[in-house]
């Protein structure tokens, strides 16, 4: 492949002033002439690291369509069409020109662009303090975890795995516009992925004093550990997710029933105490019109719906039956005031990783050869933070009552908890696939197209290696 970024200037997501009201990353034109060697200060290495989150929170990929593909292809959500967005990827109908697959491509390859730039700085060149080195460090391990989860995104919406191919994707490690290289085998994408992870882990961790958890817009250990979780639960690896799932139990908490809706508000940006990281948006950088809540809302495109059976999922007394509004015979999670997304500004963060799902990932992991108890545990943990009293009659039953009365936990019970707890966020599909359910795909739709054209823009290139995935027309 060609590397999507340009030699010369490049986008880069950069803060406001400290003293400013607002910490937003904002994008913006960053003329940068040393791209082509070594960067030089501390400064330059974390305007690349965060010129990655921009890329990260573009409209085009966590956004909103990265993780509206997770929702628009399962048996929790759907795309009705609405204002005309999603039809070529709801339909199964996307050709190797598909703006869908052709824009999340190159958003993707473009944030690997920018972490390629700061992995493979020499920081031993770095201008600066050994205090200076050291955070340079700490970030160039960011940036490893970026492209780790880059080339995860790219290998779950572009690879064969689920298709029956053996082609994974394209898998650079050094910034080179001019390169040509082919797609990695799904088994080389994965060994790179992991060694991505493990290396981030092991740089930050050296650089443990730089690690500021407090701050949920950048990835921190914590994180990173999440993020690892959810790529080995991919894998089948569940002995490792048992292993970072332990390492980070107890230093969050369930959010409180009564918060579970505001924990996802604006004005809680990083806040919640169980959020773990979050992509920076705010009212200096909003998604406007392109986001993800503008597809979501009723008073928006109303274009992702959440199906009947879905809502039939959750108990009268589930708090999280409230974020569903049914407006004229159709679901929403975003309407008015009730919703996980409900800024029509776009201003919202990108909520990436919420404690709960560390606790889902645990629990599976738990019950795939490990402690059932265990599993039993972060299961309660959950609903005693989601249930209300039920009142039959003169008979009211305490959240306790109910809890104790669940004395064992299964997987089907963890995979329907997943689905509730993770509605709209764009996890079913890759859950779903994962478990080998492909039950959602319609009868007609060849296998093939479970994963995304490789764009034409990219097998067009004169003399490039990369070959086209089957069943499209390139």
């Amino acid at each position: 492949m060609k590397n999507i970024l340009k030699i010369g200037v490049i986008s880069l997501g950069v803060l406001t002033a400290a003293t400013s009201c607002s910490n937003d990353f904002v994008e913006r034109e960053f003329q940068q002439s040393v791209i082509q060697s070594d960067l030089k200060t501390v400064q330059e290495i974390q305007s690349f690291v965060r010129g990655a989150y921009v890329s990260m929170r573009s409209a085009t990929y966590y956004g909103r369509d990265y993780l509206a593909f997770g929702e628009i292809r399962s048996d929790e959500m759907f795309s009705n069409g609405g204002s005309g967005y999603f039809n070529s990827v709801r339909q199964y109908n996307m050709t190797s020109s598909d703006a869908y697959a052709r824009d999340t491509y190159n958003q993707i390859y473009t944030m690997v662009g920018k972490t390629n730039i700061v992995i493979n700085t020499d920081l031993a060149k770095l201008t600066g303090t050994a205090a200076d080195v050291a955070k340079a460090e700490y970030y160039q391990g960011q940036a490893y975890a970026l492209r780790a989860q880059g080339f995860f995104d790219l290998l779950r919406l572009y690879g064969q795995k689920y298709t029956g191919g053996p082609l994974g994707v394209v898998t650079p490690t050094k910034y080179d516009p001019k390169a040509l290289q082919a797609r990695s085998t799904i088994a080389q994408t994965e060994v790179q992925i992991e060694a991505d992870f493990n290396k981030a882990l092991a740089v930050m961790t050296a650089k443990v004093a730089n690690d500021t958890p407090s701050n949920k817009t950048e990835l921190s250990i914590n994180a990173l550990k999440v993020l690892m979780s959810r790529f080995y639960l991919y894998k089948g690896d569940y002995a490792k997710v048992r292993t970072l799932t332990n390492e980070l139990y107890g230093k969050y908490s369930v959010v409180a029933r009564d918060l579970y809706q505001p924990s996802f508000d604006f004005t809680l940006r990083g806040a919640a105490p169980n959020s773990i990281f979050e992509l920076e948006v705010g009212t200096d950088s909003s998604l406007s019109t392109s986001s993800y809540n503008q597809i979501l809302s009723y008073n928006g495109y109303k274009n992702l719906v959440v199906y009947e059976s879905t809502l039939a999922l959750y108990a009268t007394n589930d708090i999280r039956r409230n974020l569903v509004s049914k407006v004229s015979g159709v679901n929403y999670l975003s309407y008015s005031t009730r919703g996980k997304y409900l800024n029509r500004t776009g201003a919202d963060n990108i909520k990436m990783i919420r404690y709960e799902e560390v606790l889902l990932n645990g629990a599976e992991a738990e019950l795939n050869g490990g402690d059932p108890a265990k599993a039993l545990k972060y299961y309660k943990e959950i609903l005693a933070n989601r249930l209300g009293p039920i009142t039959v009659g003169t008979t009211v039953t305490s959240v306790q009552e109910q809890l104790d009365a669940i004395t064992s936990v299964n997987l089907n019970m963890i995979k329907v908890e997943r689905r509730k707890e993770l509605l709209g966020e764009g996890f079913r599909q890759w859950d779903q696939l994962r478990w080998g359910d492909t039950s959602f795909k319609p009868a007609s739709i060849n296998i093939n197209q479970l994963a995304f054209p490789i764009p034409r823009s990219e097998t067009d290139i004169s003399g490039t290696p990369v070959v086209s995935n089957p069943g499209y027309d390139n």
